[in-house]
């Protein structure tokens, strides 16, 4: 167990439990956890012996036994006087952890039993202070008695008993105290453990998004060079359009999540670099930005299909190509889905690099919330789905 003070400097918080013991900052001190716990449960403690030895008291009174317990008032102040045995000795223990458990056990046992042998000490002072001491009586108060008679007399009897009570007493307080530290690193510890996931996800993500960079501006850079030998001044305008492209791209990158809207802004601009360069086979439908769900998606994520459909829709086949992107809510879920035709039985590989982006990426952001699946249709149709929560919120 960790040493951790009763008591903590004040914006130490968010500071190690190293530093918080040998603070230099001593005269500013705040309440902490563990001191609140421990008066609670002395509280608790001292109106239980108060109450019980009172309840017993009048019982035997009744009975004509005269007095056995000590008054109220002095059984009060017994309490009160062994508070800060007991906040220094749990303070100690805390100090001193229980590794290694050879050194460790011995020394706890100690603390123990030396706040334990001060309660009957303390309830005979308390006596004393309050001017009462009724249940004292009999040879063991004569100032000519001796050792033997005080050995064998109830003072000794007396006193063992108190220490095996208070013993058990300060073993549930220490458990008490021992438990919520417990807790409080376990927390702290998933916390960190939360903390480390979030940023390792994080990287990832941005790893992720990283990929598609290149990726994207291989492909445009491809498109454009097609164009520069027989229509220079279609290059040229693809070119002012790819610097568009690359500059959203790059900030898109950079963030978790975006509007759908924009996303779609963006596919749109890519597609219509690609129809400059296919005009007599490629058309594109895209929904209109008034007929978008007012969502949010994480960033980037649909231009991996969208490449997908143009590469794939195109390869091995001289025809026209249709590629339609759509975008509705099925109840609370937000489907993304983007259509393009292929050559009747054209040989499908597998998921290529954008692909397995898109799938890693929904992994992290959602876990089993989102789905992503990409199939052949009913009408010679290629279809890249995904599935995911409806962000009504962005970050």
């Amino acid at each position: 167990m960790n040493a951790l003070p009763l008591v903590q400097p004040a914006g130490s918080a968010d500071r190690p439990a190293y530093e918080i013991g040998h603070s230099p900052l001593l005269a500013k001190l705040t309440i902490s956890p563990y001191f609140g716990i421990l008066t609670a449960f002395w509280v608790y403690v001292a109106l239980s012996n108060v109450l019980y030895a009172n309840s017993m008291q009048a019982m035997l009174l009744v009975l004509n036994a005269g007095y056995v317990f000590a008054p109220w008032d002095a059984r009060l102040l017994q309490h009160i006087l062994l508070y800060p045995a007991l906040l220094t000795c749990v303070w100690a223990s805390l100090r001193v952890g229980w590794q290694p458990l050879w050194r460790a056990v011995p020394t706890q046992l100690i603390l123990g039993l030396a706040f334990s042998v001060l309660a009957s000490p303390e309830l005979t002072l308390a006596e004393i202070l309050v001017g009462a001491m009724p249940w004292h009586h009999g040879p063991v108060h004569d100032e000519h008695m001796g050792f033997a008679a005080f050995v064998s007399g109830p003072v000794i009897p007396i006193w063992l008993a108190s220490i095996t009570s208070f013993f058990l007493t300060y073993g549930f307080g220490l458990a008490l105290v021992a438990g919520f530290d417990f807790y409080r690193r376990l927390r702290d510890a998933q916390l960190r453990t939360a903390a480390l996931e979030r940023s390792l996800n994080a990287a990832h993500l941005a790893a992720l998004r990283m990929q598609l960079s290149p990726h994207t501006l291989f492909n445009l850079l491809h498109t454009i060079r097609g164009q520069i030998d027989w229509d220079p001044v279609t290059a040229q305008s693809m070119v002012v359009q790819l610097a568009d492209l690359l500059r959203r791209l790059l900030k898109a990158g950079e963030r978790e999540l975006s509007r759908l809207s924009d996303e779609l802004q963006f596919v749109r601009l890519y597609l219509d670099l690609q129809q400059k360069r296919f005009s007599d086979r490629l058309t594109v439908r895209v929904p209109a930005h008034d007929s978008l769900p007012a969502a949010w998606v994480p960033s980037l994520i649909l231009q991996p299909l969208v490449e997908n459909a143009v590469v794939h829709g195109l390869a091995g086949d001289a025809g026209a190509v249709v590629i339609r992107v759509e975008a509705f809510i099925d109840e609370e879920t937000l489907c993304l889905r983007v259509v393009n035709s292929m050559v009747r039985r054209q040989q499908l590989g597998r998921d290529g690099i954008g692909l397995k982006n898109v799938r890693e990426r929904l992994a992290i952001q959602f876990g089993g919330r989102a789905s992503f699946r990409a199939c052949a249709g009913d009408d010679n149709d290629w279809i890249a789905e995904i599935r995911m929560p409806y962000l009504r919120d962005g970050p």
